[in-house]
């Protein structure tokens, strides 16, 4: 089902938007159509992102107060990361 948005601007700024919307090929209702489409799009993913990360915080904590979590000193994190980021680079030196 469609919907009717309706809004209110000054006099000058329709006809300069007109105008623009002309330039392009389009009316003003497709370029505003084209703009809200785009919006939903976005907040679309923005929330399957939000939706995605909640679960997965969600797994997190889970997997923490059944115990199988292991924490590391700032140090000890930094260790590890430098040893990966080694094995990665080393893979791609290999695979060049």
């Amino acid at each position: 089902m469609e919907s009717r948005i309706q809004f209110r601007v000054d006099e000058s700024v329709k006809k300069l938007a007109q105008a623009a919307a002309e330039r392009r090929g389009i009316t003003l209702s497709d370029a505003c159509r084209d703009l809200a489409i785009s919006l939903a799009e976005e907040q679309k993913r923005m929330d399957a992102h939000d939706s995605w990360l909640t679960d997965e915080i969600n797994k997190a904590y889970e997997k923490m107060l059944l115990g199988k979590t292991e924490f590391y000193s700032s140090d000890s994190a930094e260790q590890i990361m430098a040893l990966r980021k080694k094995r990665v680079k080393a893979k791609q030196l290999i695979s060049n």
